[in-house]
């Protein structure tokens, strides 16, 4: 009996690690096909990222009330000290390696971004042995190899290739090395007590927005072609505002037409129609239709554009 019970544990964590790492590969997968899709419309990703980060940290303290309230412990809050010195290095690295990888959609496609990006894995293991995570083995010597080979040939004459983007993705796979290395270090200090991921995320999101900041008003305000700098931050905000507020009520329609006279009764000819104003270029769902970006944001695309100032 202590044998079945024995074999019945082990096969429910194991249903229910392979279930996590499944939910795990659709939400990244997702993120990554959405994040692209997004950028098409809306050359802003820095500014993206930070509603985004914004958004974690307001449902990571929501959920954080709601487990005090339910449970009367309280939650776990660093001091200044401790949030600075051990906090602020994986949330900075952290919001460079999500921003840069946001940022390279404006320049490469998805196939070129997931294969550049695979180097992670490489430098990982890199910062774990600096950081003396991992022992020097034969074994992590050759997987080092195959994946940077791996990376130079799919790389190598590639028909899409813009380097550019490349260097972006490769930054963040760099940083992402750093990240990672800092998040085991910080996630395994138990007198910090971050163990919970929920904790952890509502502790990084604060640095992480500030660390993004500085990019974002430099790269998509300052060197922005818009004559009306404060105008111009004001409609940002809007349209960014109500896209983030209204993501989760996009509907997939092809064809989003308004008539705007009834049609004629039976028996009577219609009067003639004038001309009619074209349809919009893309119209992904009834509320995007609604909260359209402006023609003026719709093809920005500050990054690119910035360099005929100089």
């Amino acid at each position: 009996m202590g044998r079945w019970a024995l074999d019945a544990a082990f096969v429910w964590k194991a249903v229910l690690t392979l279930g996590l790492v499944l939910l795990y590969y659709c939400f990244s997968i997702g993120i990554t096909f959405y994040n692209k899709w997004l950028t098409k419309s809306f050359h802003f990703p820095l500014f993206m990222t930070m509603l985004h980060l914004a958004v974690i940290f307001l449902f990571s303290a929501l959920s954080r009330a709601l487990v005090q309230c339910s449970s009367h412990r309280a939650r776990v809050v660093l001091s200044w000290t401790d949030y600075l010195r051990r906090v602020a290095p994986t949330a900075l690295a952290t919001a460079l390696d999500v921003g840069l990888s946001n940022w390279s959609f404006l320049y490469i496609t998805v196939s070129l971004y997931t294969m550049t990006k695979s180097s992670a894995v490489l430098f990982i293991l890199i910062f774990s042995l600096i950081f003396k995570l991992e022992e020097l083995r034969a074994a992590l010597v050759l997987v080092v190899l195959l994946i940077a080979g791996g990376l130079f040939m799919f790389t190598y004459k590639s028909t899409q290739f813009n380097m550019e983007g490349f260097a972006l993705v490769l930054g963040a796979s760099f940083i992402g090395g750093i990240r990672w290395t800092l998040t085991q270090i910080l996630l395994q200090k138990a007198e910090l007590g971050l163990q919970n991921p929920i904790d952890t995320m509502f502790h990084l999101q604060p640095l992480m927005f500030l660390g993004l900041f500085p990019l974002f008003a430099i790269f998509e305000v300052l060197l922005s072609p818009a004559p009306d700098k404060m105008s111009y931050i004001g409609r940002l905000f809007a349209r960014g505002g109500s896209l983030s507020l209204c993501i989760f009520l996009v509907l997939p329609s092809k064809n989003l037409t308004f008539h705007s006279q009834p049609p004629a009764p039976a028996g009577r000819r219609a009067a003639p129609e004038g001309p009619r104003e074209p349809l919009p270029r893309r119209d992904p769902g009834l509320w995007l239709g609604l909260l359209r970006v402006p023609p003026g944001l719709q093809n920005l695309q500050p990054h690119s554009l910035h360099r005929r100032h100089f």
